[in-house]
């Protein structure tokens, strides 16, 4: 089998053109002299995207680019704070064929959106496949229904394929999110990369959340709206399970833009395992989350503390490099982790390292992870999730 070649490259160089070119550089110079056959790059929003896009591909030529806008980036073992930088993974070929599409419209309609992603992927790589396959999504993260995205992704891949990526981030503001295909930098969209394998693929993800309580039905929802839990309001039995009698000093968190909760719903899948589930208050006091739980599903309210979130790193690594010859590990993980460490932020990638010895790490900090194996469900937050090639 032939060998897969890695380069990494980071930059935080304030010009977009100088940080694209500089973080492009080193990544190529890992391939040591090899054409890069898939390039991905993570970046901040802040910087010209389509400036650094292009100062990218004039180092990397014509190779097929995707990524994704972040809220922090990590390579390596080292964090790339949120507001800063720019992350570049250059992969020869090896023994896999890669091919990259993406799609506009997920706001209108994201399961079509979806089924169409997966289809152009498919075709992207040509009409030989090997006998497995991966998808790797990068998807805006403020944009439509990521879970229902997934749902169209699985209805054209099948139950075979596993799913694994992540949304789009804008360095923890709610604002534009934005994902890369080749020159084209997209609003509203999703790209994927078809990864065609000799062997398996292995997609892994670990929480670190405890449940509160008993499981509940969720009674009453109106898309990202959760308007009763039980058959009782349900910002009422959230706040029940708060450590403080002020509901305000659960709720913020003071890295991030918004009302972002040390809790979460854990949605409960068919083996008892529990999808993690973002939430928040809006304006007008009401439990929102990241995407529509389903009415009637069973939950339970989560929560963490940093040591719970951190302890998942070595598990998730073990379990993703339990792979022949693992060359690199792609890693996401979300902005609301890092806002729960705070200034232990920077343990989460050292860890992630550390357990992965000689297999670099590369990942960003997502508005949501995909990481599905089996069933249709794997739209995540709180999560880390991976992938080793």
């Amino acid at each position: 089998m032939t060998d897969l070649r890695v380069g990494t490259g980071a930059s935080e160089h304030a010009d977009a053109a100088r940080a694209g070119r500089e973080a492009a550089e080193q990544a190529v110079r890992g391939l040591a002299g090899e054409p890069p056959a898939l390039v991905l790059m993570y970046a901040t929003a802040c910087y010209d995207l389509p400036a650094l896009v292009a100062a990218v591909r004039a180092v990397t030529g014509g190779a097929s680019l995707a990524g994704a806008s972040s809220s922090g980036q990590f390579s390596a073992g080292r964090l790339i704070e949120p507001g800063r930088g720019v992350s570049v993974l250059a992969l020869g070929a090896g023994p896999y064929r890669f091919g990259v599409a993406s799609v506009t419209g997920m706001r209108a309609d994201a399961f079509a959106a979806g089924r169409d992603l997966s289809r152009a992927a498919m075709a992207a790589v040509g009409p030989d496949r090997g006998p497995h396959s991966a998808l790797l999504v990068f998807s805006d993260g403020l944009a439509g229904d990521p879970q229902g995205l997934l749902n169209g992704i699985y209805q054209v891949a099948g139950a075979a394929v596993p799913v694994v990526g992540g949304a789009a981030a804008a360095d923890r503001a709610l604002s534009e999110t934005l994902v890369f295909h080749d020159d084209r930098v997209l609003g509203d969209g999703a790209v994927a990369v078809w990864i065609d394998s000799p062997r398996a693929l292995r997609v892994v993800s670990g929480h670190g959340w405890r449940p509160h309580g008993l499981p509940l039905l969720v009674t009453k929802v109106d898309g990202p709206v959760v308007h009763e839990i039980a058959g009782r309001p349900a910002r009422e039995v959230y706040e029940e399970n708060f450590r403080y009698e002020d509901p305000m000093q659960e709720l913020p968190t003071p890295r991030s833009a918004g009302y972002h909760s040390a809790h979460a719903f854990g949605l409960i899948e068919p083996d008892g395992s529990e999808l993690i589930r973002g939430a928040f208050v809006d304006d007008d006091g009401l439990i929102r989350t990241f995407t529509p739980l389903p009415p009637y599903g069973a939950v339970q309210i989560m929560s963490c503390d940093p040591d719970d979130l951190l302890n998942v790193c070595e598990p998730v690594v073990a379990d993703a490099l339990a792979v022949e010859s693992p060359r690199v590990m792609l890693t996401f993980s979300c902005a609301a982790r890092m806002d729960i460490l705070r200034e232990r932020a920077a343990e989460e990638p050292t860890r992630l390292q550390e357990a992965a010895g000689p297999v670099p790490t590369f990942g960003f900090y997502t508005y949501g992870e995909f990481a599905r194996s089996t069933g249709v469900s794997g739209y995540h937050n709180a999560t880390l999730t991976a992938l080793a090639l």
